[in-house]
């Protein structure tokens, strides 16, 4: 663990009870400017009483330990609640002396009135749009020039002042333990569920609440899974953004809302940490991949310690690759959260909306690149290991759409943020229409590549980026049906991956980033080819695999992503809570019952895995983790969504007919080509 960024916070109840150190000037800023180190709270007693201590809102106490923020150059703020400008203020030093019933504590009070101005300080983002550009030109300017916020001494009863600065104090990462807080669900009501419940969602009800991860004595999380055979958990032990989702749609459709509001919480507050790799720090914005709630022990106080929450950005990741979707991912369960408890005062809060605008100006950036798509690596999503994904996956490009949609949804619209939304409500248009002209594959636009001609060097090109018809797969030729069709995987200059990814066509159906019957169309395909994507476990990843050199060439050779399994070609039944609600969007909930009706005969027997191999998906996974929590989440989110369609509707989006009047380009107003926005319209019946 690094050693240069932790603070001391601690929350009960979303309320800080624990102080925060603030510092200067800190760069690279998550929230107002400050980007947010590792969090601890001091735990006293051992490590075996831990488990039972995790029950004890023992923040309460008097007794505090902070670690300071090592790099002078930075600067954070206090607090979580709406109320956060009456955080005090303490350094390490003022621990001394000060335990409960020794003396009372004096600290100098925090800018108490920057919460009312704070929205003035934020990102400018200008969208502006001329005769010749195209798309869209977003121009990102300062950052975030909010004042320091400065503390000039500490004081104590016991006669003591403390210079802030003075206080720094290392966390050596060798004395680093793995988290024992585990399987405490304080807060969430075992009860909610009034009919009674099968065997099997008894069980997965069970196991879910057992993966709990608590901090501060809060639930906040889930492990990724809790294979109790598991020697070697890798990083399976940490609480993942991604593979909480469907666990926090899960408590959130049972009327637990507690630990996502913390998880949403605590995630906002190591947003965008300067982790570096090879000395090259991530952008503004990110959100981990991961995080892991740690104990320290305390190196001047034996027997006592501290818990942490130690993130990761990638820097630990098999490959070293950031995660595109965990900021997506975050506001699309921010939304949902919001939608489904009607607490909406939490998206309004000021470092909400600063959370909401950074992963958005990270995203809207202008780079090098002609396409409204997100360019990405692969490694960068769910498909976390080389797959030839590399490019403008379909996945990050339906999640990008979902989360825009969110943000627009839940963005309050000032003098500091009414550009941001322009620009938002542009970007969709763009995405919109270039996903659904150019990544839309059927019979009817196979046999239009088959015919392409290249070379074509004009604004009306025909073949605008340039593809081969030799591209066009052997497997595809007889494969695709008469009728329905899918979103492609991928789209870069000369390459079309006509591979069948079920994410991003799933969440294409989601999002309304697809055409009504663009919709229809995917879920026919799906059921025309049910023994190809379900068979005997649902849903596969992707189809077909890769094999053979082509396996070697793109995988590396990947002894994991052998052909049909892990992430070429495995079944992963965490995609049946997606292929649900996209069911019950489409009106065709009979496929979502009989592939829920499917998953039931083995994951239990199974013991719940991560991944089932071969075609048909008969085998577990040859290196499936048991008792995989988002496995038992999207079966647990699937059967109540299915129960309560109702409650599905708070979570996709309908066509929004406004977009399709959107137009960034204006190429009608120059010489150039007459913009094709035209067919946008029309798309509404395609």
């Amino acid at each position: 663990m690094s050693s240069s960024n932790c603070i001391g916070i601690c929350t009960v109840s979303v309320r800080p009870c624990c102080r925060i150190i603030t510092g200067y000037g800190y760069r690279g800023s998550s929230i107002f400017g400050s980007g947010q180190p590792k969090l601890n709270r001091k735990v006293t007693g051992n490590l075996s009483k831990l488990r039972s201590r995790s029950h004890d809102r023992g923040c309460s106490s008097q007794t505090v330990r902070y670690i300071r923020v090592i790099d002078p150059n930075r600067r954070d703020f206090s607090g979580f609640d709406s109320n956060w400008g009456r955080s005090r203020v303490y350094t390490e030093n003022s621990r001394v002396g000060c335990r409960r019933g020794s003396s009372r504590r004096r600290g100098v009070l925090v800018i108490p009135n920057v919460a009312s101005d704070i929205r003035n300080h934020s990102t400018s983002v200008e969208s502006q749009v001329k005769g010749k550009t195209s798309f869209e030109s977003i121009y990102i300017q300062g950052g975030l020039n909010v004042k320091p916020l400065v503390v000039e001494r500490i004081e104590t009863d016991c006669g003591d002042v403390v210079k802030e600065e003075e206080s720094r104090v290392e966390v050596n990462s060798s004395n680093v333990n793995v988290n024992v807080n585990v399987g405490n669900s304080k807060g969430l009501n075992d009860n909610k569920v009034e009919r009674e419940l099968s065997d099997i969602e008894e069980e997965a009800w069970r196991l879910l609440r057992d993966s709990v991860v608590s901090y501060c004595g809060n639930p906040v999380g889930t492990l990724a899974a809790t294979d109790p055979a598991d020697k070697t958990p890798l990083n399976y032990d940490q609480v993942f953004i991604r593979d909480f989702v469907p666990s926090a749609l899960a408590f959130l459709l049972n009327g637990d809302a507690e630990i996502v509001k913390n998880f949403l919480l605590h995630t906002l507050q190591l947003q965008s940490w300067e982790k570096t790799v090879d000395c090259h720090s991530p952008g503004q914005g990110l959100m981990p991949a991961s995080f892991k709630v740690r104990t320290v022990p305390l190196d001047a106080s034996p027997g006592e310690f501290e818990e942490v929450l130690d993130p990761d950005f990638g820097e630990s990741a098999i490959g070293r690759v950031a995660p595109v979707d965990s900021g997506l991912w975050w506001i699309i369960l921010l939304r949902a959260y919001g939608k489904i408890t009607g607490d909406y005062a939490l998206q309004e809060r000021v470092e909400f909306q600063t959370g909401i605008r950074l992963i958005l100006n990270l995203c809207l950036k202008n780079r090098f690149d002609m396409f409204p798509t997100l360019l990405v690596t692969d490694g960068s999503c769910m498909i976390d290991r080389r797959m030839g994904i590399h490019g403008h996956p379909l996945e990050i490009q339906a999640l990008f759409y979902s989360a825009l949609r969110c943000s627009r949804e839940m963005l309050i619209v000032n003098d500091g943020t009414k550009d941001l939304v322009t620009a938002v409500n542009n970007r969709l248009s763009a995405l919109s229409f270039h996903i659904r002209e150019y990544y839309w594959a059927d019979m009817k636009k196979i046999n239009e590549i088959y015919r392409y001609k290249t070379e074509e060097y004009s604004t009306d090109a025909i073949n605008k980026f340039n593809i081969y018809p030799d591209q066009i797969p052997s497997w595809l030729v007889d494969w695709i049906p008469e009728e329905g069709g899918y979103l492609i995987g991928n789209l870069q200059p000369a390459h079309m991956d006509f591979r069948f990814f079920t994410l991003g066509n799933l969440w294409s159906i989601v999002s309304s980033l697809g055409t009504q019957k663009q919709n229809e169309g995917i879920l026919n395909l799906i059921e025309s080819k049910w023994d190809d994507f379900v068979a005997q476990m649902p849903l596969k990843i992707c189809y077909p695999a890769l094999e053979y050199e082509e396996w070697r060439i793109t995988t590396g050779g990947d002894p994991k992503n052998t052909p049909w399994s892990y992430h070429n070609g495995g079944s992963w039944p965490t995609l049946l809570w997606q292929f649900t609600l996209a069911c019950i969007k489409m009106g065709r909930t009979e496929l979502a019952e009989k592939a829920v009706a499917l998953a039931e005969k083995r994951l239990s027997m199974d013991h719940w895995p991560e991944y089932y191999d071969t075609k048909s998906g008969r085998f577990v996974g040859k290196q499936s983790r048991l008792h995989q929590t988002w496995t038992i989440a999207g079966y647990l989110t699937s059967k109540m969504l299915l129960e309560n369609p109702e409650k599905a509707s708070l979570l996709f989006w309908e066509e929004d007919y406004e977009l399709l009047e959107t137009c960034v380009c204006v190429l009608n107003k120059t010489s150039r080509k007459k913009c094709s926005r035209f067919a946008a319209k029309s798309q509404v019946a395609v």
